[in-house]
C-alpha cells in the first residue's frame, strides 16, 4: 500500500460522522501504527483544524490539545492507540474552536536539553521506525490485532470491568483478559500535567530518551497517571512477578526534579529488561494469535457457544409447549426413563438431529456435568421469564397507545377455584394502518365474587401492571349482576372513579341469554331438544352402537347439545335435519339387533314416535332456521374489531328477520317439513290427543 493511499484512507476515516463507526473505520485503513501516527500529525492541521508538530518524525510528543478536538477525532485517535481514549464531551462539538499547544513546549529550554533535566524538550524523533521494514504481513497482523481488540471491547473481556483501564492503581487486580488488552494497546500517553509546589511537572519530553552519542529513542514503557500525578513503568507495573524496589513499579514516582536520573537508572535495571521482554513477547504472540493460553481461550469460547445454542433450543421447546398448552412433565424427570413428559421427550427427539443437544445428553449420561438445565425448576424459570417478556411487550404497547379498555370474565377451573380473566383492548399504533388488538394478560384468583371484591382485584391488577385507571375508556363484562349492576356492580364502581370508562355489555352473551329464554319459555321447544339429546346419547354411550350409526350416516355425525352457547346447537340439529332417513334406519337396526331390552325399547320409541312424528319434523325445521340465522350474527359479534354501530345494525337486522319469520316463515317451513315427511313416509298431519268421554250416571 502506498503512502498516498494510506494517507487518503486515514483522512476519509477520520472525517466520518460523529459516532462509534468512525473509530472502527480507522481500524480498517490498513496502515501500521507508526504510519497512522505520522499521518495524524501531518494531516492534523489540514483535516481537523489543530496544530501539528513541526517535525514529521517526532514520535508521541504531539503539540496537540487532544481534549479540545472534535469528539469524532478523539474517538478515532483513541481507537487506533495513537493517543489515550479521552472522554468525549458531546456538548463540545465546535469544529472551529482554536486549539492550543501543550504547555510543555512553551517552556524556555534549548533544543538539545540534558537527559537529567525535567523541563527539557527536544524536537528529535524518539521512534526510530524503519519505514522500509513495514512489510505487508506486519500491516495485516497489526490490523487484525486492532480489530480483535475492538471486538474484545464490544464483547466485554470479563464480568469485572475496571472503572479506568489506564489507571495503574487497578492493574494489580486485572484478570488475564484485561492484561492482554493492555499489552496490545500499550500505555496511555498523557500530553499535559499539573505543576507541583516547586513549579515542576511531568512533560512530554520524558517520553524520549537521549543517548550520549546524540541518538534518541522512545520510552514506550513510560506511563503517567494524571489523577495522582505520578509516573509508572508500564511493563514492570503490569508484568512483575515479584516485589520491586523502584517506585515506578509500585506506587508511582513524582519527584520531577530527579525524574530524568531515575528513568535512566530504571532503563538499565535487570528487572526492567525482563519485564520489557515479557511485554514484547506477549505482544508478538497476541498479534499472531498464538498466546500460551490460546487453547484455553478457544475452549472457553466453544463452551460459551455450546451453552448459548443449548439454551436457545430449550427456550424454543418451552415456547412450543406453552403455545399449544401441552403439559411439560411426566411421572419422572430422568432423561433416560420412560414417561418423563413432553419436555424431556422433545429434548431427546431434538438430540437425534442436533449435535449440540446430543453432546449435552452424552455429558449428562457420562456424569461429566452436574448442572444440565433440564430440571422442573429451570422449566418454570424459563416459562416465567418468557411470560414476563411477553407481558412487558404488551404493556409497553398499551402505554404507547395510552387509552385502553378492560374486559373481564369469571369462570371456575377444574379445581373449583373462581378465576377472572383480564383482557386489555387498545389501538396498535406501531403498525400502519392502525388496528385494534386484544391481549390476554393474566388469570386472577377470586375468593370474593361480589362487585366490590372483583373491582378491588381489577384495581390492584392495573396498578401492578403500571397502568393508570384514569386512562380506561371502555369496560366490557357479561350480564351477571355483580358485573353489570348499576349500583353495586363492577361497571358502576369503575364509572364512579372514571366517568369516561364507557360500559358495553357483551353483545354475544346478551344474544345467547335471549335465545335461551326463548327456548325455555316453550314446552314444545324443550321436548324437541330433549329428543335430540336422547338420540345422541343412545349411540354415543356404546362403541358398538356408534359403529351402527356410522355405517348408516354419510359425512355429518351427531353432536351433543351445548349447555352454554345455544346458537351452537345448530350443529346438533344439522345432522338430524340433513339425514333423517339414515338416522331412523340406524335406530330400527339397533332395535332389532341389540341384546339389551331397554336399549331396544328406547331405539324403537325414538324411531316410531319421534322421528315419524310430523310435529317433531316441523319443530326441527323451525329451530334449524332460527339457529342458523342467530349463529351468523353471533359469530360476527365475537369479532374483536367489530365497531359498535355495526353490532347495533346486526342486532336490529336480526330482530327484523324474526318479525318477518313470524309473518311469512311458517308457510315456508311447512313446505320443508312436508318434504321431509314424504321422504320418511309420514303423514303431514298433527296428531290429536284422544278425548276421553266419561258416562254420567245422572
Amino acid at each position: 500500500m502506498s503512502g498516498q493511499e494510506v494517507r487518503s484512507g486515514f483522512i476519509q476515516a477520520c472525517m466520518k460522522s460523529d459516532d462509534d463507526k468512525g473509530a472502527k473505520a480507522i481500524l480498517q485503513t490498513g496502515a501500521p501504527l507508526n504510519r497512522r501516527m505520522q499521518l495524524c500529525k501531518h494531516e492534523s492541521k489540514k483535516c481537523f483544524g489543530i496544530k501539528g508538530p513541526s517535525s514529521p518524525n517526532s514520535g508521541r510528543r504531539f503539540s496537540i490539545k487532544i481534549a479540545e478536538a472534535r469528539p469524532s477525532v478523539r474517538r478515532a485517535l483513541a481507537a487506533t492507540s495513537i493517543v489515550p481514549d479521552l472522554s468525549v464531551d458531546e456538548d463540545d462539538d465546535n469544529d472551529n474552536e482554536e486549539l492550543i499547544e501543550d504547555e510543555g513546549l512553551d517552556e524556555n529550554h534549548g533544543d538539545d536539553p540534558s537527559p537529567n533535566e525535567n523541563e527539557g524538550n527536544a524536537d528529535g524523533d524518539g521512534m526510530n521506525h524503519n519505514e522500509n521494514g513495514d512489510t505487508e504481513s506486519d500491516e495485516e497482523g497489526l490490523n487484525e490485532n486492532l480489530d480483535a481488540v475492538y471486538n474484545d471491547l464490544i464483547e466485554e473481556p470479563s464480568e469485572k470491568v475496571p472503572s479506568n483501564l489506564y489507571d495503574p492503581r487497578v492493574w494489580d487486580s486485572l484478570d488475564d483478559k484485561w492484561r492482554d488488552l493492555l499489552a496490545v494497546k500499550g500505555p496511555d500517553y498523557t500530553l499535559d500535567s499539573p505543576k507541583d509546589r516547586l513549579n515542576k511537572r511531568f512533560t512530554s519530553g520524558l517520553y524520549t530518551r537521549h543517548i550520549h552519542n546524540g541518538e534518541t529513542s522512545d520510552r514506550i514503557w513510560l506511563e503517567y497517571c494524571k489523577e495522582i500525578d505520578k509516573a509508572f513503568c508500564f511493563c514492570c507495573k503490569l508484568f512483575k512477578k515479584k516485589p520491586m524496589i523502584t517506585q515506578l513499579a509500585n506506587e508511582g514516582y513524582n519527584d520531577w526534579s530527579h525524574v530524568g536520573v531515575r528513568l535512566n537508572e530504571h532503563e538499565v535495571s535487570k528487572a526492567y529488561i525482563h519485564n520489557m521482554a515479557t511485554w514484547i513477547e506477549l505482544q508478538l504472540r497476541l498479534e499472531k494469535d498464538r498466546t500460551i493460553d490460546k487453547s484455553f481461550q478457544d475452549h472457553i469460547i466453544k463452551e460459551k457457544e455450546h451453552w448459548r445454542k443449548l439454551l436457545r433450543m430449550l427456550i424454543s421447546i418451552v415456547k412450543y409447549l406453552a403455545k399449544y398448552n401441552l403439559a411439560f412433565r411426566g411421572k419422572n424427570q430422568r432423561i433416560d426413563k420412560e414417561n418423563n413428559g413432553n419436555f424431556m421427550g422433545l429434548v431427546q427427539m431434538v438430540a437425534e438431529h442436533d449435535k449440540v443437544v446430543e453432546e449435552h445428553l452424552r455429558r449428562i449420561q457420562n456424569k461429566q456435568i452436574r448442572y444440565h438445565y433440564l430440571s422442573n425448576v429451570i422449566q418454570n424459570e424459563l416459562i416465567l421469564m418468557i411470560s414476563s417478556e411477553i407481558r412487558g411487550a404488551i404493556i409497553s404497547r398499551v402505554r404507547e397507545a395510552k387509552y385502553f379498555s378492560v374486559i373481564l370474565d369469571c369462570t371456575p377451573d377444574i379445581s373449583h377455584q373462581e378465576q377472572m380473566t383480564l383482557i386489555l383492548r387498545c389501538m396498535d399504533v406501531t403498525v400502519s394502518p392502525v388496528k385494534v388488538d386484544e391481549y390476554f394478560i393474566q388469570f386472577l384468583n377470586e375468593d370474593d365474587t361480589s362487585g366490590l371484591g372483583l373491582f378491588q382485584e381489577l384495581q390492584m391488577a392495573l396498578t401492578g401492571l403500571g397502568l393508570d385507571i384514569d386512562n380506561v375508556r371502555g369496560q366490557g363484562y357479561d350480564n351477571e349482576s355483580n358485573m353489570k349492576g348499576h349500583k353495586q356492580g363492577v361497571q358502576s364502581r369503575l364509572l364512579d372513579i372514571n366517568p369516561r370508562a364507557f360500559y358495553t355489555p357483551c353483545a354475544c352473551h346478551s344474544l345467547n341469554l335471549t335465545l335461551c329464554d326463548i327456548a325455555n319459555c316453550n314446552i314444545k321447544a324443550q321436548d324437541f331438544f330433549g329428543v335430540v339429546q336422547r338420540i345422541y346419547s343412545l349411540f354415543a354411550n356404546s362403541t358398538k352402537r356408534w359403529k351402527i350409526l356410522m355405517d348408516n350416516l354419510i359425512g355429518v355425525t351427531l353432536k351433543p347439545l351445548s349447555t352454554t352457547r345455544w346458537e351452537s346447537r345448530v350443529e346438533s340439529i344439522k345432522a338430524i335435519q340433513s339425514q333423517p332417513l339414515q338416522i331412523r334406519q340406524a335406530l330400527l337396526q339397533l332395535a332389532e339387533n341389540d341384546k339389551d331390552t331397554k336399549i331396544r325399547s328406547e331405539a324403537k320409541s325414538l324411531a316410531k314416535y319421534e322421528l315419524e312424528d310430523f310435529v317433531f319434523l316441523l319443530g326441527m325445521t323451525i329451530w334449524y332456521k332460527i339457529l342458523v340465522t342467530v349463529n351468523k350474527v353471533s359469530k360476527r359479534l365475537q369479532e374483536k374489531d367489530i365497531p359498535i354501530d355495526v353490532a347495533i345494525e346486526l342486532v336490529n337486522g336480526l330482530i327484523i328477520s324474526f318479525r318477518k319469520y313470524r309473518e311469512t316463515g311458517f308457510a315456508e317451513v311447512m313446505i320443508t317439513a312436508k318434504t321431509l315427511a314424504a321422504d320418511l313416509g309420514v303423514d303431514p298431519v298433527f296428531s290429536e290427543k284422544q278425548q276421553i268421554f266419561r258416562k254420567k250416571a245422572f
